[in-house]
C-alpha cells in the first residue's frame, strides 16, 4: 500500500477516534479498525502474501499504524471514563445539612470515656495531660526511674523487647508504663510541673484481670515544698470526683516501688450492695492506687536539684478503673470488640464528661 494511502487511513482513524462522543462509539471505531475484520487487522494478514523484502518495508509502516491508533483509543477512552465518573460525582452529591434519617448508632468506648472523665477531672486541679511514644528505649523505661538492671520489672516475662539494636544502641521495648512520660516531661520542661499521663502499656500477662496491653494514667507533681499530704488531698478529690461520692474512704499502706520514696498503696474503701462491692464507705477496702513520693535519684537524673525540687507521683489501670465504676467483670471483653458488649457499656457519641453535669452522665 502506498504511503499515501496509511497516512490518508491514519488521519482518518484517529479522527474518528477524537470524533467518538462516547465509549460506545469509541468502541464501534475500535472493532473498525483493530476488530478481527478491521482495517488494520486486514492489513496485517497481508504481511504474509508478501515477499521478504516487501515485508520488511511494510511490516514497520502497518505496525506502527495500528501502535499509533491503539494508544489514541486507550487515551480517548480514559478521557472518557473520566468524564462519566465526574458526571456520576456531580449527580450523587449529599447535602450533609440535612438531618439524618437513622438515629445515631456509634457509641463510646468505656476506656475512651473514663480518659475523657480523667481529663476533665484533673484539668480543674490545674494538671495538662502529657503524652509520649509507645516504643521507648531501655532509659527512659526503666534507668532513669532508678530500677536497677537485676531488678524482676526488666525480665523477659514482663516485657516485651525488642532485637537488639546494631552499634550498641540502647535497648527497645514495649512501654511497660507509662511513667517515662514523666521523664521526658521533667527533661523537657522547667518546674513547676502538674501532668497527668494516660495511654496505653504493654506486659506479658493475661487473665481474667490481666491483659498484654492495657491502659493506664500516671500523675506527677514536681514544685517545692511538695508533701504526701499534697498526694493524699489529689487522690481523695480525684476519687470523689471520679466514683462521684462524697464517702470515699481512702487508705495508704506503705510499699516499694524504685521511683518513689516513700511508697504507698491506695485502698479505697467500699460496700456490700446486694451481694456486690461498691465503692464508699468502709466495710472492706480495695487496692486502686500506686503511689508515693518521687525518688531524689529519678529528680536528678532529670537534671534537676532535689533539695530544691520535690514532687509525688500516682499511677493506676483505666480499664480497672472503668471496671469498678460501671461494673465490668472481665477485663478481656474490653478488647474483643463485641459490638452487643459496647452496645450495653459503651456511651453515646453526644455525651461529653463534665464535672458540673457529673463526669459519668
Amino acid at each position: 500500500m502506498a504511503n499515501t494511502d496509511l497516512d490518508q487511513m491514519r488521519e482518518h482513524m484517529l479522527a474518528a477516534i477524537d470524533a467518538a462522543a462516547g465509549l460506545d462509539a469509541l468502541d464501534a471505531v475500535r472493532v473498525e479498525a483493530l476488530g478481527k475484520q478491521g482495517r488494520v487487522t486486514q492489513l496485517l494478514k497481508t504481511l504474509g502474501t508478501m515477499s521478504a523484502d516487501e515485508r520488511q518495508v511494510e511490516g514497520p509502516r502497518i505496525q506502527g499504524l495500528r501502535t499509533a491508533v491503539a494508544d489514541a483509543i486507550a487515551s480517548r477512552k480514559e478521557t472518557l471514563e473520566r468524564a462519566a465518573l465526574d458526571a456520576r460525582l456531580a449527580g450523587e452529591t449529599l447535602d450533609m445539612t440535612l438531618p439524618a434519617d437513622a438515629p445515631l448508632s456509634g457509641t463510646i468506648h468505656p476506656v475512651s470515656q473514663v480518659m475523657d472523665e480523667l481529663a476533665e477531672i484533673f484539668a480543674d486541679l490545674g494538671f495538662a495531660v502529657a503524652t509520649g511514644p509507645e516504643i521507648e528505649d531501655d532509659w527512659h523505661n526503666f534507668s532513669a526511674l532508678n530500677i536497677p538492671e537485676s531488678h524482676p520489672a526488666r525480665a523477659m516475662h514482663d516485657t516485651f523487647y525488642f532485637p537488639d539494636q546494631p552499634g550498641g544502641e540502647r535497648k527497645m521495648l514495649l512501654r511497660t508504663h507509662t511513667s517515662p512520660v514523666q521523664i521526658r516531661t521533667m527533661l523537657s520542661q522547667k518546674p513547676p510541673i502538674r501532668i497527668i499521663a494516660p495511654g496505653r502499656t504493654y506486659r506479658s500477662d493475661s487473665d481474667a484481670t490481666h491483659t498484654p496491653m492495657f491502659h493506664q494514667v500516671e500523675g506527677l507533681v514536681i514544685d517545692k515544698g511538695i508533701t504526701l499530704g499534697h498526694l493524699k488531698w489529689t487522690l481523695e478529690t480525684f476519687l470523689k470526683a471520679f466514683f462521684e461520692r462524697d464517702d470515699i474512704t481512702l487508705r495508704l499502706r506503705p510499699s516499694y516501688f524504685p521511683f518513689t520514696e516513700p511508697s504507698a498503696e491506695v485502698d479505697v474503701g467500699y460496700t456490700w450492695q446486694k451481694g456486690k462491692r461498691v465503692i464508699g464507705g468502709s466495710e472492706g477496702w480495695m487496692e486502686v492506687l500506686g503511689s508515693g513520693m518521687v525518688h531524689p535519684k529519678v529528680i536528678a537524673a532529670c537534671g534537676l536539684d532535689p533539695d530544691e525540687w520535690q514532687g509525688f507521683a500516682f499511677g493506676c489501670g483505666i480499664d480497672r478503673l472503668a471496671m469498678l465504676k460501671y461494673g465490668m467483670d472481665d477485663l478481656r471483653a474490653f478488647f474483643d470488640g463485641d459490638i452487643r458488649w459496647l452496645k450495653h457499656y459503651g456511651f453515646s457519641a453526644l455525651d461529653v464528661p463534665t464535672l458540673s453535669g457529673g463526669v459519668g452522665a
